[in-house]
């Protein structure tokens, strides 16, 4: 397995700067954000290391160059909308330019490339499945004819108020698993599988290591990301309401990492692991968010080497 982080962290930073950070932090991978250009509309979107609006040769031939010299390879392609938006126009935007992130991927030499299902929260599951042939079969032929994995995060997407009940994301428990991929691996096989991050279970009170097992050929990228509950808050406002739960580095919430990582090396992955740092605690300065990925790769270097 390879250590690696998430780019969105290092948004103020260029593609050639994040690569040099990571290098000299020593970190093996990193998995650059490829959102189009423009205004973001949540945290950690519209980060944009690699511009695929109109990639050009010169330019893969320029990231080509840039991840031989400083030893770093990119783990993944991300870019992680919302592919079942209500808006039909978002959605063809949003279609389009994934497309485009997986065209562009086998260009500088990666293979896979990471987003989200999708999700129309107003309406209920069955609803949202319905309507994943229409959206995502042409995304999925691209894949596979550009010779790129789809990794599905399975974060639910589920923050506030305005996003109940379901989040913007229904891929995300091993039931819509088990149906996205029965459907997916009928019209390709093996090309849409799983970016797993155990801090998605976690507050969802899914067994991690049981969802590794199961689901552990499907898995195309992995990141480290740990969540903390707040007790307490859960106890006033119970698992339907907001805010009992938080995003942090590994090791400082409620992933039990030494079961992850053995169920994780049961399943004979071997690909990277990047560390997503959504910690606020740690994102005052460019400092405090290059401490925050030192941390992380100490504290799982005791697991990876």
């Amino acid at each position: 397995m390879q250590l690696g982080f998430v780019s969105a962290i290092l948004a103020d930073l260029k593609l050639e700067e994040v690569l040099a950070l990571a290098a000299d932090e020593g970190f093996g991978c990193v998995e650059l954000m490829c959102w189009p250009p423009g205004r973001a509309d949540r945290r950690y979107a519209g980060v944009t290391h690699l511009d695929v609006t109109d990639f050009t040769e010169e330019q893969a031939e320029h990231v080509r160059g840039l991840v031989e010299l400083h030893g770093v390879t990119i783990s993944g392609l991300g870019y992680y909308p919302n592919p079942l938006d209500a808006d039909p126009a978002h959605r063809a935007a949003v279609a389009e330019h994934l497309v485009k992130v997986i065209r562009a991927a086998p260009r500088i030499g990666v293979s896979v490339v990471n987003t989200f299902i999708g999700r129309d929260h107003t309406r209920c599951v069955a609803d949202n499945l319905a309507q994943v042939p229409e959206v995502w079969m042409p995304i999925v032929k691209e894949a596979r004819a550009a010779g790129v994995r789809v990794g599905i995060e399975h974060c639910p997407m589920l923050f506030s108020d305005d996003e109940w009940p379901g989040g913007k994301n229904v891929a995300c428990t091993p039931q819509t698993w088990r149906h996205l991929f029965a459907a997916f691996d009928a019209v390709a096989p093996g090309t849409v599988g799983l970016n797993f991050d155990p801090s998605h279970l976690v507050w969802q009170f899914i067994d991690c290591g049981r969802a590794l097992r199961e689901f552990g050929s499907h898995l195309v990228h992995v990141h480290a990301k740990d969540e903390r509950i707040d007790r307490d808050r859960l106890y006033q406002v119970g698992v339907m309401g907001q805010g009992w739960h938080v995003p942090k580095l590994p090791g400082l919430g409620d992933v039990n990492w030494g079961q992850f990582f053995a169920a994780l090396t049961d399943t004979g992955y071997k690909g990277p692991v990047c560390v997503e740092v959504e910690d606020r605690a740690y994102e005052g300065s460019l400092a405090e968010r290059t401490r925050a990925l030192r941390q992380s790769r100490k504290f799982l270097e005791q697991f990876i080497g």
